[in-house]
């Protein structure tokens, strides 16, 4: 140890932000060296920006509660594709390891599974900003909207739903590499299924009673609840966003944890350099 200090060299089993930051230039470069790639990140979010934002229209005239809540939906669909690009951003960067067969590559230099996990967390977070914020500004012209106007409440929208999606891509990456490349529809369909007791386009109160405390066992119900509550109230709701960072915290803690075992296990039972298309 002390002969590495004195070489100005640092052992491998610390963390290293450089590390980190080469496996974020790693699929910096992936995203930036593919058109398809850059035109699908912003793609699917402006399209589903457009088809609810055209529905939220049409509902704000003909219906009071639209009037009063004004561009909610657009705020919800576009609140939503937030936390939907997290996870796949950390799914997809995942898979392409897998598909490529590049994990044996990858853990024969120094670099540890955690600061791994923590490179696949900065990319889904860039990867989730150039989706999402194309579609953000396209609501502007088209519905005299902008998502903008709720201030330092979108922040904290934004950052809660980043965290609790990179927190389910992570666990879900942590199946695929207990389970194989089998499991890989898990990195969409697991998403999917939290979001009707997420709240995304009504309110909690409208699940049945049983439900609802599942529902706010998820930072997404918090947000969702949160977010009604500044586009239709103008006011922001400290206690949702304060259960959200919690749950948020807890969750991130269970994801990484899940993760970080799911590679322990299958480097020990040599799948490392079994996996791959």
């Amino acid at each position: 140890m002390a002969k590495l200090r004195a070489a100005g060299r640092t052992p491998s089993f610390y963390f290293s932000p450089g590390r980190i930051g080469a496996m974020v230039l790693r699929y910096f470069y992936l995203i930036r060296g593919s058109v398809p790639r850059i035109v699908e990140l912003a793609y699917w979010p402006t399209m589903q920006m457009m088809i609810w934002g055209f529905l939220s229209q049409f509902l704000y005239q003909h219906s009071e509660w639209f009037v009063r809540a004004g561009g909610v939906l657009i705020a919800a669909v576009l609140l939503w594709d937030i936390m939907f690009r997290s996870n796949i951003g950390v799914a997809i960067s995942f898979l392409e390891e897998m598909w490529s067969r590049n994990l044996g590559q990858l853990f024969a230099s120094p670099l540890r599974p955690y600061e791994w996990a923590v490179s696949l967390l900065v990319i889904a977070g860039l990867r989730t900003l150039i989706g999402v914020l194309p579609a953000s500004l396209l609501a502007i012209p088209l519905y005299h909207y902008s998502v903008f106007d709720m201030g330092l409440p979108l922040v904290a929208f934004f950052t809660n739903l980043m965290i609790f999606g990179a927190a389910v891509g992570l666990a879900v990456s942590g199946l695929v590499l207990l389970f194989g490349l089998g499991a890989e529809s898990l990195a969409w369909a697991a998403i999917f299924a939290l979001a009707p007791i997420s709240g995304i386009y009504y309110p909690i109160s409208v699940l049945p009673d049983w439900l609802q405390p599942v529902a706010y066992s998820l930072p997404s119900a918090h947000v969702f609840e949160g977010m009604r509550a500044a586009v239709i109230d103008g006011m922001f709701r400290v206690d949702r966003f304060l259960w959200a960072v919690g749950l948020n915290a807890v969750y991130m803690g269970l994801g990484l944890a899940a993760f970080l075992a799911a590679f322990r296990t299958a480097r020990r039972r040599g799948k490392l350099l079994m996996m791959g298309e």
